[in-house]
């Protein structure tokens, strides 16, 4: 599973630096903590830390029925970026196209959050949800995200979030926070 996370963590530091086309990079072999269901990871040049994880449980259907599909990596991160001034930003990836113009929904506990998409990246519309986010993460026991493929497919990828609070705080000291 290392080896699945810091690939797409490689990916998700050049999807948000430089166009999604670009985001074949160099994978992270970084890993300096595992906390439960959540791993810490660290890159220099730039400086970034992230916590992440994979989903426990994964649904796909389309018209109603559960079906089969083929997706990349599905995770679920929460970055840190001292250079960038990014003091933890959720980023969340499906292992698909998303439908265009559509968004994500992360129910945690019942708190629904929205997601922007663009590609097979999802993102909170601000710093401040970001810290909605985050907070709602810590107290959370899971955490669920609902997209739409470009080909109509609807996912469901839940989350523990086991291990979250003590992963994001370690990721959050070791850059800095």
């Amino acid at each position: 599973m290392q080896r699945i996370l810091a690939r797409a963590a490689a990916g998700l530091i050049m999807a948000t630096l430089a166009a999604p086309s670009l985001m074949a990079q160099d994978q992270s072999t970084n890993r300096v903590a595992a906390k439960t269901d959540w791993s810490v990871f660290v890159e220099d040049d730039p400086t970034e830390c992230w916590s992440v994880s994979a989903p426990k449980k994964t649904v796909n259907t389309r018209d109603g029925r559960v079906v089969a599909v083929k997706r990349s990596d599905i995770l679920l991160f929460v970055f840190f970026r001292p250079g960038a001034d990014v003091k933890g930003q959720v980023t969340f990836t499906g292992g698909y196209p998303f439908a265009p113009n559509s968004t994500v929904n992360l129910d945690i506990s019942g708190s629904q959050f929205a997601l922007f998409t663009d590609g097979e990246w999802a993102w909170p519309a601000s710093a401040s949800e970001d810290t909605k986010i985050i907070t709602a993460m810590k107290r959370g026991a899971e955490a669920t995200l609902t997209g739409r493929s470009s080909r109509g497919t609807k996912t469901e990828d839940t989350f523990s979030l086991l291990g979250f609070t003590a992963a994001v705080e370690d990721a959050e000291k070791r850059c800095g926070g």
